[in-house]
């Protein structure tokens, strides 16, 4: 005989993790009308909208997406609504810096490939936004691209972005498709594919303000990313559209905006929102300051952004302080950065005060001793120019006051048994030799 024990508390009875949650809904789809199918999907999305990385790899794995491909098959799931649910998907990939490449070796991956093709080739009754969202779909989701649908997801979504309509709802499409661009990442592509656009669109905005600050963060992360494969875009982005100049700017406006004492999970969606712009120009300009000249009056300028940062984050916003501080180490490896540009910017003081700091982690330890190895072999290269030889006796006697009053020398013996560690466990290549990471007079 079964007893039942009414007095069970109901602390026992365990709520049902998010994928849970999501696959029961996810589930119930198929027995759906299509109103309540759009219903379920804004539930849906909510809960895509609180997985982590983890989670997220779960529950989109290949199975689900054959799964979405079999009911649009039988006509259990509209298109539509298949690409209302997988926009968000996208975005949600994008946003966590989800890498899951289940959708390219999925039959859904396949059938929107053919798709994007088929829709460019129709010579009448072409459908545009239809054709928007498949190739904003195969970008957020996928993680390898051919060049042939590259370049039909280049001209599509830019061309919408160039539109000159200035309302809200456009404004917000307008920041997916920037933010699909802005995805497409290393990959090799021809100026004519996109250069006179995106140049248009962020001249467009630098004189109207057309578009959010998110959108315009994404226009020239499409545009930095670009610089790594093909040099010749110096002059573009440093003397016509004044990366440093329109960067430091929008950084310092958006640094305002948040209250750095608030924790991330305290802040409102707004706040956030502003926080994961941050993070974005900063790793946006780890890229650049690693391969880009700039002016040296934008160097200092953009060193003390950067620092400002640096200091505002350290404490509750690990990310951004390990982006920062990758990005000064970028900057000192860059031949065309000048040690007193890395000073005047704080960039120094930023270093040092990551070093001082109780714990740090293994990969911001080998960032911080790049930094100052890069230093120490600028400061060591005698200039022939007498003036300038002079000025970098002075930056040498600066650094070195600066080091020894923040105790930097007995920091650097105490971390020296960590570069080895970090030379077995990571290949860091970093000296052995103490007197490498030091300045000496």
């Amino acid at each position: 005989m079964e007893i039942c024990d009414e007095d069970k508390s109901n602390d026992d009875i365990q709520e049902p993790s998010l994928e849970d949650k999501f696959s029961k809904l996810f589930c119930e789809l198929e027995h759906c009308n299509e109103d309540v199918q759009r219903k379920k999907k804004e539930e849906m999305n909510k809960i895509v909208d609180g997985v982590n990385k983890e989670e997220f790899k779960s529950v989109f794995n290949t199975e689900l997406y054959d799964k979405i491909f079999k009911m649009i098959e039988e006509k259990k799931m509209t298109m539509e609504n298949a690409i209302l649910l997988l926009k968000h998907v996208g975005y949600c990939k994008v946003l966590k810096n989800v890498w899951n490449p289940c959708f390219d070796f999925s039959s859904l991956g396949e059938k929107f490939k053919k798709m994007v093709i088929e829709e460019e080739k129709k010579k009448e009754e072409k459908n545009k936004g239809l054709l928007i969202d498949l190739c904003e779909c195969y970008i957020f989701l996928s993680c390898s691209f051919t060049h042939e649908l590259l370049s039909i997801c280049l001209s599509c979504l830019l061309k919408f972005a160039l539109k000159k309509e200035e309302s809200e709802e456009t404004r917000k499409e307008k920041e997916m498709v920037l933010l699909a661009l802005s995805e497409i990442g290393y990959c090799n592509l021809k100026q004519e594919l996109y250069l006179k656009e995106i140049t248009e669109i962020i001249q467009y905005h630098q004189s109207r303000h057309n578009l959010t600050r998110f959108a315009y963060q994404c226009a020239w992360r499409f545009l930095i990313y670009r610089f790594i494969k093909d040099r010749n875009l110096e002059d573009t982005v440093s003397n016509e559209l004044h990366f440093g100049r329109e960067a430091t700017g929008e950084l310092e406006e958006l640094t305002k905006c948040v209250n750095w004492k608030k924790k991330e999970e305290e802040m409102s969606k707004e706040e956030a929102n502003e926080v994961l712009i941050i993070k974005r120009w900063i790793e946006t300009f780890s890229i650049c300051l690693r391969y880009c000249s700039l002016q040296n009056e934008e160097y200092v300028v953009l060193f003390s952004s950067i620092s400002y940062v640096y200091l505002a984050a350290k404490d509750d916003y690990s990310i951004i302080s390990y982006r920062c501080i990758s990005s000064l180490r970028n900057a000192a490896k860059n031949k065309d950065v000048k040690v007193e540009d890395l000073l005047k910017g704080g960039a120094v003081e930023a270093v040092l005060e990551e070093m001082q700091r109780p714990i740090i982690e293994e990969e911001m330890t080998s960032d911080c001793f790049e930094f100052f190895k890069n230093v120490s072999i600028k400061l060591k290269e005698k200039e022939d120019n007498k003036m300038e030889e002079e000025e970098r006796k002075t930056t040498k006697r600066k650094i070195f006051d600066k080091m020894e009053e923040e105790g930097y020398e007995d920091t650097i013996i105490t971390f020296h048994e960590t570069l080895k560690i970090l030379n077995r466990r990571y290949y860091y290549e970093l000296s052995l030799k103490i007197s490498d990471y030091l300045v000496n007079i």
